[in-house]
């Protein structure tokens, strides 16, 4: 059961660096991001990067061209076609999207999912714990 997870256009280092730690305690095999408007830092205590990739994808091509043809794209995102999490069922290969902590998913990154998902809060989750969330959510989801 392998999945990766991963940020479009993340506006800042300490999400990716989180995320990353985050991955590195969940089980990931790698963690991305597609277009990079961010600077490294320090955030990722555990060294994660030491552990599981972090690729940088240039653009949506860039990731389609590079990801395993297996993973299904789950995108992270609040819509009103996006499944809840609790009623979600995680499969067993996928890359996680989420959207940029401004701007969401965008449009082409959305035309890629094959599904959508929410995790249902009072108001938005920083990008780094809903990825967070998700990856425990798949985690118990396994058992």
């Amino acid at each position: 059961m392998s999945f990766a997870i991963g940020v479009e256009h993340t506006k800042t280092e300490t999400n990716i660096g989180t995320l990353l730690r985050s991955a590195h305690c969940f089980g990931a095999s790698m963690v991305f991001t597609i277009g990079r408007r961010y600077k490294p830092q320090a955030s990722d205590t555990t060294k994660a990067y030491r552990h599981i990739p972090l690729i940088h994808f240039k653009d949506w091509k860039d990731f389609i061209d590079h990801i395993p043809y297996s993973w299904v794209p789950i995108g992270i995102e609040i819509s009103d076609k996006a499944k809840n999490i609790h009623t979600f069922s995680h499969p067993k290969e996928c890359v996680y999207i989420l959207g940029a902590e401004d701007n969401g998913i965008s449009k082409e990154g959305l035309s890629l999912v094959k599904s959508l998902i929410y995790i249902p809060t009072k108001f938005c989750l920083n990008v780094a714990t809903a990825g967070s969330i998700v990856m425990y959510d798949r985690q118990r989801d396994s058992r």
